[in-house]
């Protein structure tokens, strides 16, 4: 496949592993690993590109699975020249432009430094393009809330611009159109004092630690909540349709299958305990699906995004 790409400044590399890439470390090559040198890098080779080549963007492989089989497609994956971050104005203004491989770790940081609250970034995991795909959010704020514009390339090659109003942005979910890559997002936040935002971000990571397994291998939350929003944080935040509630119900905090676990600390994390593959996680998500669903009627979805084929031998 690789003599039939165009050609690039940047990085081409064929039948590129993705486990090392994933935070949950498994995964079969890609058909090839993009890595653009800068935008117009991007532009061209998406251009020139055959349509029916299928494209993926990846961020940092936080919220993935790929499968053992690997991914029939080129993965495009944003690195330097696509992190920055910019506080716009002259220290007074409110809005952020974020570099879609811009973590959202680093997003928080640089804009409470600036006097601008983005601090619900702090605890999620991955990147700003990844961010804005799935809209994600914690303690009831979401990127929708914060989000003015996202800069993308199409799947011809074309930069474009996006308010955020056209991109449907709903709980874990965006109209985003396939094969589109997400460049920037521009986000409006309100000021707030530089110490007093940093201190909630460590109240918050504080809090993400005590109840999440974040020294174990993850991919984040595992299954959207059954009741159509994130945690709220706050002290009426009910439980009842929470997905690890429903889980826990179902008696699977604990469960195994081969090196997959549902975590014991967190029963809406799934774990790699060191050996597991993608079949192994995958398999044990899908038996508490089906389960939660028989013990409760209770119909879970997945929120981690699961991309590419089994290996040969799992049929």
């Amino acid at each position: 496949m690789i003599d039939t790409l165009p050609p690039v400044r940047g990085r081409l590399t064929p039948d590129r592993p993705l486990s090392d890439l994933t935070w949950l470390r498994v995964g079969g090559p890609a058909d090839a690993l993009f890595q653009p040198a800068d935008l117009a890098d991007l532009q061209d080779f998406l251009a020139a590109l055959p349509s029916g080549v299928p494209v993926f963007p990846m961020g940092v492989g936080s919220n993935l699975i790929v499968r053992d089989g690997g991914l029939r497609a080129v993965v495009i994956r944003l690195g330097r020249g696509f992190n920055g971050i910019v506080v716009e104005g002259d220290g007074e203004g409110t809005r952020i432009v974020a570099g879609a491989a811009a973590l959202d770790a680093h997003v928080a940081r640089k804009a409470a430094e600036a006097g601008i609250d983005l601090t619900f970034l702090r605890t999620i995991p991955g990147s700003v393009g990844g961010a804005v795909r799935m809209n994600a959010g914690c303690y009831g704020t979401y990127v929708a809330d914060h989000l003015v514009e996202v800069r993308a390339v199409t799947r011809a090659g074309e930069a474009v611009t996006i308010p955020a109003a056209d991109l449907n942005l709903r709980y874990r979910q965006s109209d985003l159109p396939e094969g589109w890559v997400v460049t920037a997002a521009v986000f409006e936040g309100p000021r707030g004092a530089p110490d007093a935002l940093a201190q909630r971000m460590e109240d918050q990571l504080r809090k993400r630690d005590e109840t999440q397994p974040t020294k174990d291998r993850t991919a984040g939350s595992t299954f959207r909540n059954p009741a159509g929003f994130s945690s709220t944080g706050k002290a009426d935040d009910s439980h009842e349709l929470k997905a690890w509630k429903v889980i826990d119900d179902a008696g699977l905090r604990g469960a195994t299958r081969g090196g997959a676990q549902m975590s014991p600390k967190h029963s809406n994390f799934l774990v790699n305990t060191g050996q597991a593959t993608a079949a192994d996680l995958e398999g044990l998500g899908e038996e508490v699906r089906k389960r939660v669903f028989q013990h409760s009627g209770i119909e879970l979805h997945w929120e981690i995004m699961r991309v590419g084929e089994p290996a040969k031998d799992q049929g």
